[in-house]
């Protein structure tokens, strides 16, 4: 964790609930479609995300970063709007929702992960680079003799 901030994987899944929740809120109320049009925003944003919990991999997280304070933004406009009614309880919903999700938004990591291959070049420290290669050594031995003592020779 960078910082002390959760991990992004966590700020998926927070947004896949709060996204969820908010489509719920919308099927119980008389007047789903805002509830619902916002909810579904929120899923796809977490969607589209490159990330562990990420369906379609679209864009990365600095393109996330900047899409959460829009979405938390469209989120509370949705519910202050007066064009569309909206029940006064599922309005309250709403901005319950865009807080919390505001409060994971401040509080998340979204630093992308190096691949493994760039993570011992970037360091550039031979000590660690020897020090890996010898626990490969010792690692693929020990898998050799395991194999050969108990008889499976494969």
């Amino acid at each position: 964790m960078a910082g002390g901030k959760r991990p992004f994987w966590m700020h998926q899944l927070v947004e896949y609930i709060l996204g969820v929740a908010l489509v719920a809120s919308g099927a119980q109320s008389p007047t789903p479609a805002v509830p619902a049009v916002l909810g579904g925003l929120i899923l796809l944003n977490a969607a589209l995300t490159k990330g562990a919990l990420g369906a379609f991999r679209a864009y990365g997280r600095k393109v996330h970063r900047v899409f959460d304070p829009i979405v938390i933004l469209v989120c509370v406009a949705g519910a202050l709007q007066p064009w569309v009614s909206v029940e006064s309880s599922t309005r309250a919903v709403i901005i319950a929702i865009a807080v919390v999700h505001l409060v994971v938004f401040l509080g998340s990591s979204f630093h992308e992960r190096q691949p493994r291959s760039q993570r011992v070049k970037a360091s550039g420290d031979r000590s660690t680079e020897l020090g890996k290669s010898a626990g490969r050594v010792v690692g693929s031995g020990v898998k050799t003799a395991r194999r050969m003592f108990s008889g499976g020779g494969k």
